[in-house]
C-alpha cells in the first residue's frame, strides 16, 4: 500500500472519530463505546453519514471563505439571499446529498465489515490492509464531494453577502480568515 493511501486512510478515520475523543474522559476514553453497533462511529456520526451531512469534512473550505450550501440556506434571511440564489443553493444541496449519501452508506458498510471481522476475530493482516485502504478511498471521495460544493458557492454570492456570512459564522474577526470573492 502506498504512503499516500495510508495517509488518506488514517486521516479519514481520525477525522471521523475526533469529535467523540475530545468529549471522552481522559482516564477512560472508550468506556461507553463498547456498546456501539459500529465501534469506530458514534450514533451521531452514523446519522450524519446517512443524511449526507458534512461532519466538518469541508473545514478547509469553510474556514477559508468558501461557505457550504447548507449553511447558506440556514442563514438565507440574514444574508438577504435572492430567490434565485436560494434556488441555486437548494439544487446544490440536493445534488450534494444525492452524491454523498451513497458514499456515506459505503463507508458505513466498510466500517461495519471491519468491526465484524475484529469482533469475530477473523481478520488477517492482508484483510486489514485492504479494509483500511478501502475506507481511505471512500473517505477521500466523501470529503472531495463536500469540498467541491463549497468551492462553487462564492461565485453565487455578492461581496457583501460573503462578508456578512463570515460575521454571522463568527469568522470575520478570526485570525487569518478573510472571506474571499472571485469578482
Amino acid at each position: 500500500m502506498s504512503p499516500s493511501t495510508w495517509t488518506a486512510a488514517l486521516a479519514g478515520l481520525a477525522l471521523l472519530t475526533a469529535t467523540h475523543y475530545a468529549a471522552a474522559q481522559a482516564s477512560q476514553p472508550y468506556a461507553d463505546m463498547q456498546t456501539r453497533s459500529i465501534k469506530a462511529l458514534s450514533d451521531q456520526q452514523i446519522a450524519d453519514l446517512r443524511a449526507g451531512r458534512g461532519m466538518a469534512l469541508a473545514l478547509a473550505a469553510e474556514l477559508n471563505g468558501y461557505p457550504g450550501p447548507a449553511h447558506l440556506l440556514e442563514l438565507a434571511d440574514q444574508l438577504d439571499l435572492t430567490v434565485e440564489q436560494r434556488r441555486q443553493f437548494e439544487q446544490m444541496l440536493d445534488a450534494m446529498k444525492r452524491e454523498t449519501i451513497p458514499v456515506g452508506q459505503q463507508l458505513l458498510a466498510e466500517e461495519a465489515d471491519l468491526n465484524r471481522r475484529f469482533a469475530d476475530r477473523t481478520i488477517t493482516p492482508d484483510q486489514l490492509s485492504a479494509a483500511v485502504a478501502a475506507l481511505g478511498e471512500i473517505q477521500a471521495r466523501l470529503r472531495a464531494a463536500h469540498l467541491r460544493y463549497h468551492l462553487s458557492t462564492p461565485a453565487l454570492l455578492t461581496r457583501e453577502q460573503m462578508h456578512r456570512y463570515g460575521e454571522l459564522r463568527g469568522y470575520a474577526g478570526a485570525s487569518g480568515h478573510r472571506p474571499r470573492h472571485p469578482n
